[in-house]
């Protein structure tokens, strides 16, 4: 601790000559610097500097019943906004307006004046320790040498960023809405096409489609029983043809033969009627076994079960036993019999007539069905390839559909100002301080450069300097002891001359100091 109070002594007996020596060299520049601050603080106008605060509200529907077109980053739409709304002539407008910059105009062109007030705005994320990534809230201030204007401009620029915010919001849902519309047009047009090959192809080939399969089957079965029915029919008047043709030949030989002595009945033709109507009776007793009484082939055979009981009966009543008959009288009796089969052959013939031609009808629509059935898989398969275009489309049309559902309801949230937009939280502020470098800062800034250039002037000056001030110095200059030493005698007149100069010096000093605590002082009060 002793030498530390040691080596203190020593540095300060050397600093305290050299300073009292060189004081012009300390003083004058750092007075000198300390007023020239002073007067450019003077001349240089105070700046104020007004803030205003936006926060970013979120969308007040929730996103799972009304999803945003808006899919872009807040500071992607910050930035772009800012380009907007800081664009040359949004900025000439504003300094139009308020009237900004007036000296400057007459001086600097417009693209220069633009770039100034650039400078002057500050647009800031307002971000919080401990707080998440996104965009919640930012600033926006400008920087006048007015607080009335630069509050003015502040409020100016933040009406113009949420005015900006909604437009573009609202434009772009409106535009996506749009968009949407204009390809849902598009997609119903082909989903119309598509819908009109599926028509036309089920129009060009109705009867062969996958989905009237069953109805053909159904059809087919139908028509192949009836086709059997049919010939069944035929085949039955068939063998009644051979049965009647049988019949009127035997009537036929019976009015040939006929003679007046005959004693007994001809049993020809009763016995084959009579076998005749056993074989229908027996047939019908099949066909109520399956059928009932309305079926038209049981119908048909109960007509011909009548008709042959008929025939038995005239049979029976034109061949009784006689003695003594003429035979014209039985001529004629056969006659009549000759007859009535003759009538019943023909209605026979157009029996089996019908019966072919309708056996013919059902072959063809047998046949007709048969190849629809054979063209089905075919037409399955063509058919799913124009159906899977058209459920292409479909799916693609409802799809548009949905979603352009979706963006109306997002464009008509935003029309309300319902959606994610920008709010006022701090509006601007009046500054009634100036920021930045003030006035008072410049001054004291001047004065400690002043301060840094004297000293280092001092220093550089005793550096250059090479005489020996003291004993000591000379010792270490020199390695011989010093045998005299001559002291310092001025005369009267130089001591009143070194008097009178100290005396000017010390004045000199006190003006300049007070003269420049003086400005500070004022400086500071102006501030």
């Amino acid at each position: 601790m002793v030498e530390a109070d040691e080596g203190l002594d020593v540095v300060l007996k050397r600093l305290v000559p050299v300073v009292i020596k060189r004081r012009w060299w300390l003083i004058g520049p750092t007075l000198a610097v300390a007023l020239a601050a002073c007067l450019v603080a003077l001349v240089i106008p105070n700046r104020y500097k007004s803030d205003a605060t936006i926060l970013v509200t979120q969308q007040k529907v929730p996103e799972r019943y009304v999803t945003s077109n808006i899919t872009a980053d807040v500071r992607e739409e910050l930035l772009v906004m800012t380009d907007a709304i800081l664009s040359r002539t949004q900025l000439l407008r504003i300094i139009d307006e308020f009237s900004l910059y007036p000296q400057s105009r007459r001086r600097l062109a417009p693209e220069e004046l633009v770039k100034l007030m650039q400078k002057n705005i500050t647009i800031e994320p307002t971000r919080k320790e401990n707080e998440s990534r996104d965009l919640n809230s930012f600033t926006i201030s400008f920087t006048a040498t007015d607080p009335r204007v630069a509050q003015n401009v502040t409020s100016k620029l933040t009406t113009l960023f949420i005015e900006e915010n909604l437009k573009s919001r609202e434009e772009q849902s409106t535009g996506t809405t749009n968009f949407l519309d204009d390809q849902l047009q598009a997609a119903a047009a082909d989903l119309k096409r598509t819908e009109s090959r599926v028509r036309d192809f089920k129009m060009q080939h109705l009867g062969q489609l996958p989905e009237q399969q069953p109805g053909n089957l159904a059809i087919l079965s139908g028509l192949q029983s009836q086709l059997q029915n049919a010939v069944t029919s035929i085949n039955r008047a068939r063998q009644q043809q051979v049965y009647l043709e049988s019949l009127l030949s035997q009537y036929q030989v019976m009015a040939v033969s006929s003679t007046p002595a005959t004693t007994t009945a001809a049993p020809g033709p009763t016995d084959t009627i009579q076998a005749e109507l056993t074989r229908l009776r027996n047939e019908r007793v099949d066909l109520k076994a399956r059928y009932t009484d309305s079926y038209p082939d049981v119908v048909k055979i109960d007509q011909q079960i009548k008709a042959a009981e008929a025939m038995l009966a005239a049979a029976k009543k034109s061949a009784p036993v006689v003695t003594a008959t003429p035979k014209e009288a039985n001529a004629a009796d056969s006659n009549a019999s000759t007859a009535q089969i003759k009538s019943q052959l023909e209605a026979n013939r157009l029996e089996i007539q019908n019966g072919e031609a309708e056996q013919k009808r059902l072959e063809t629509q047998i046949a007709e069905y048969q190849g629809r059935l054979d063209a089905t898989p075919v037409r399955e398969q063509q058919l799913a390839e124009v159906r899977r275009d058209y459920d292409q489309s479909r799916k693609n049309y409802e799809d548009l559909l949905s979603k352009k559902t979706q963006s109306q309801l997002a464009t008509s949230l935003e029309e309300r100002q319902q959606g994610a937009q920008f709010r006022i939280i701090d509006p601007p502020s009046l500054p009634m301080t100036p920021s930045g470098m003030t006035h008072v800062k410049i001054s004291l800034g001047g004065l400690v450069a002043g301060l840094v250039i004297g000293i280092g002037l001092v220093f550089l000056m005793e550096t250059l300097d090479h005489s020996l001030r003291d004993e000591e110095e000379l010792r270490d200059k020199f390695a011989f002891p010093l045998l005299m030493g001559l002291p310092l005698m001025p005369s009267k007149l130089e001591e009143g001359q070194r008097k009178r100069l100290r005396n000017l010096e010390w004045v000199a000093g006190t003006v300049l100091s007070l003269l420049v605590c003086a400005t500070e002082f004022y400086i500071y009060k102006r501030g």
